[in-house]
C-alpha cells in the first residue's frame, strides 16, 4: 500500500537487506523520528514508519512492541544526547562565565543541528502520558542537577537555593533556544548565545564565591 504521506518508497531504503540488529534499530529510529516530527505522535502510524524504513511491519515489531515503546526509545536517545552535551559543556572549563556560555550553547547547538529531535522532546503532543512526561522532565532534572553542584560548590548556597537557580538557568536555555529556532530575527546562533548567556551571567555572578 502506498503511504498517504510519502508516495513512493525511498530508494535509499531497499527492502530485503538484512542488517545487524544495532544498525537496523538505528535505521528504524531515524525513520520514526522523521514520521513523528512530521505528523506528531497521534497521527503517526507504524505502517508509515515501516514503509519509511523500507521494512515490513513484523520487522518493526521485532524491535519495538508498539508505537509508544518506539517513541520512548527516541526520547531516550534525544534526552541522553542533550544531557551529555550539557555535561561536556560544564566540564570544558573552570571559568564560570565560560561555563554559562558553554552550557547555553549546548542547547542552542542541539536545536540548530537536530531540530526534529528537539521538538520531539520539548514540544511533544503526548505529554499527558506519564512515561513521556518522565522522559521530558529528565532533561531538566539531570542538567539542573549538574549545574546545582557547580553553584553549590562555588557559592556555598543551600542546596534548595542552588537547585532553584540551576533549574532557572536550564529553563532560560530551553525556552530561548526554542524561540530562536522559530523566530531568530536574523540572529546567528553565536549572537543569540552571547546575548542570553550574558543575561544569565549578570544574574548568577551576583552570588559571592565561597572560600
Amino acid at each position: 500500500m502506498v503511504s498517504r504521506s510519502y508516495g513512493v518508497e525511498d530508494p535509499r531504503r531497499p527492502r530485503g537487506i538484512r542488517l545487524p540488529r544495532r544498525e537496523r534499530r538505528a535505521q528504524l529510529l531515524a525513520s520514526a523520528l522523521e514520521v513523528f516530527v512530521a505528523h506528531g505522535y497521534h497521527a503517526a502510524a507504524m505502517d508509515d514508519i515501516a514503509e519509511r524504513a523500507g521494512v515490513s511491519k513484523p520487522v518493526l515489531y521485532q524491535h519495538f512492541p508498539g508505537k509508544l515503546e518506539l517513541y520512548l526509545a527516541l526520547l531516550d536517545d534525544a534526552c541522553d544526547t542533550i544531557i551529555a552535551n550539557c555535561r561536556a559543556a560544564l566540564e570544558s572549563t573552570n571559568d564560570n562565565k565560560q561555563r554559562v556560555a558553554a552550557a547555553m550553547d549546548a542547547f542552542y547547538a542541539y536545536v540548530a543541528h537536530d531540530a526534529g529531535a528537539f521538538r520531539l522532546v520539548f514540544e511533544s503532543d503526548l505529554t499527558s502520558e506519564p512515561a513521556v512526561r518522565e522522559h521530558v522532565d529528565r532533561v531538566t532534572i539531570e542538567c539542573a542537577g549538574m549545574i546545582t553542584e557547580v553553584i553549590s560548590e562555588d557559592t556555598g548556597l543551600p542546596a534548595a537555593a542552588a537547585r532553584l537557580l540551576a533549574v532557572s538557568l536550564v529553563g532560560i536555555s530551553q525556552v530561548s533556544a526554542r524561540f530562536w529556532l522559530t523566530d531568530s530575527g536574523g540572529l546567528s546562533r553565536e549572537q543569540a548565545v552571547e546575548l542570553v548567556s550574558g543575561l544569565a551571567w549578570r544574574g548568577i555572578r551576583g552570588y559571592p564565591l565561597t572560600d
